[in-house]
């Protein structure tokens, strides 16, 4: 970006700007990702239920939008 506009920009930015400029909400973002990977077959639920792990932290939705929104 820096050579083509001068411009540094982080990867945050980049990714930021992509998106709201692709899509016109978050539902649309999210809905892009369930037509090609939902519904999950059974072995693949089997599969993320033997991968969780419990850090013994309860997290709630203000600590995920933190992590994702900042």
């Amino acid at each position: 970006m820096r050579l083509r506009t001068g411009k540094g920009v982080t990867q945050q930015e980049f990714l930021s700007r992509l998106i709201s400029d692709t899509y016109d909400s978050r539902g649309e973002v999210i809905g892009s990702f369930r037509s090609s990977t939902f519904p999950l077959s059974e072995e693949e639920k089997e599969q993320v239920r033997q991968g969780r792990i419990s850090s013994g932290v309860e997290t709630d939705e203000e600590d995920i939008d933190d992590m994702f929104y900042g």
